[in-house]
């Protein structure tokens, strides 16, 4: 495993009713950037319980470059989404934005598969914060105002997901397509050398995953 898993869970009694221990049965999983480019996982779960932290938001999930951190169950609900329906029916990640991004990304897309393949669920079941509020979030992958970034991602949990069942062989031509129509895009937008490391690493594993060569 690339990343440590941390239960790491916030006390039922957390002010601002971040964690009120309402159940809920999780039918799609959220994806967040924490919009702090300086803050870790382990600082991200220590704002949670700090004091001078008068939000009600919070999450189950934050992942950076060496950890995963479960903050709240993904049996109860949690309030990232900005909107009724996903905060009592969806699972929160939070995709840290500090230091090795394109590290954090590859363990995003590791964990998030290890969730869809637990259920049995597929990436139709991932959604955007943008899809439940409007909010540019993830805004890291909407660079080009077209959210390349987004499918990009999506695809890597896809090749992912079909490694952990061991069963995945893609055809050359969508890999292209793919390849070509987001994260080509993704990666001219870009202004970051992390990020591209990242998608030309991503076109790379698309081109394995058809037998290709990477370049």
């Amino acid at each position: 495993m690339s990343y440590t898993f941390i239960v790491d869970r916030i006390p039922l009694n957390t002010p601002n009713s971040r964690r009120p221990g309402t159940k809920m049965t999780a039918e799609t999983i959220t994806i967040h950037n924490t919009a702090n480019p300086t803050s870790t996982a382990r600082n991200e779960r220590g704002w949670l319980t700090n004091p001078s932290n008068t939000r009600t938001a919070s999450y189950h999930y934050v992942v950076d470059s060496e950890h995963v951190i479960e903050c709240i169950p993904q049996t109860e609900v949690a309030y990232h989404a900005g909107h009724s329906v996903g905060n009592r029916t969806s699972i929160g990640v939070e995709i840290c934005e500090s230091g090795d991004y394109a590290k954090t990304l590859e363990n995003a897309t590791k964990f998030v598969a290890v969730l869809l393949d637990a259920r049995g669920w597929g990436v139709e079941r991932l959604r955007r914060h943008f899809d439940w509020s409007g909010k540019n979030c993830p805004r890291k992958m909407n660079n080009d105002g077209v959210w390349s970034g987004w499918h990009a991602f999506k695809t890597a949990v896809q090749i992912e997901l079909e490694r952990l069942k061991g069963s995945y062989k893609m055809n050359p031509d969508d890999a292209n397509t793919i390849i070509q129509t987001w994260i080509g895009p993704a990666w001219n937008f870009s202004q970051s050398e992390e990020d591209k490391r990242e998608l030309n690493r991503l076109a790379n594993e698309l081109r394995k995953a058809s037998d290709q060569p990477t370049v």
